[in-house]
């Protein structure tokens, strides 16, 4: 897989969309370097395909299998920015809140670098804050 933009695709598509997270290794170098970009408290992780993997298992037993729907995927050299929509139920403990069933959406954007068909870095942003907000009405009944 030569082409950077289409490496990020198919990772989004297979694995990051949780229908197939055992994929990661396909996608991913042995070590990706993942931005954590939050305003109150940035950092930078590093990621192996199986923490990846896991990490996706996470989501799922989060907000069940959830749809993600790809809005933008923009390349220029070695680096593909998406934004995409995710939407799941809350169907797991998240935070301190206990299941309520209700449906949730994350609104996330990232740059990928790939390497050789393989992403080795990104730079995440996730509206965690709207992610907070739909948790704390559902978990109040409005």
């Amino acid at each position: 897989m030569s082409n950077a933009k289409e490496t990020v695709r198919q990772f989004l598509l297979q694995v990051r969309s949780g229908l197939h997270p055992d994929r990661a290794a396909h996608f991913m170098a042995d070590r990706v370097r993942a931005h954590q970009i939050v305003s109150e408290s940035p950092a930078v992780v590093e990621r192996t395909p199986p923490q990846y993997t896991e990490h996706i298992r996470e989501m799922l037993a989060a907000y069940g299998p959830f749809t993600l729907t790809v809005h933008e995927l923009i390349a220029e050299d070695d680096r593909v920015y998406a934004r995409w929509t995710q939407n799941g139920r809350h169907v797991g403990t998240v935070d301190h809140y206990p299941p309520t069933g209700a449906p949730v959406t994350a609104m996330t954007s990232a740059v990928y670098r790939v390497e050789n068909g393989r992403i080795v870095e990104y730079w995440i942003q996730i509206d965690r804050q709207g992610i907070t907000a739909q948790l704390r009405q559902a978990a109040s009944g409005h």
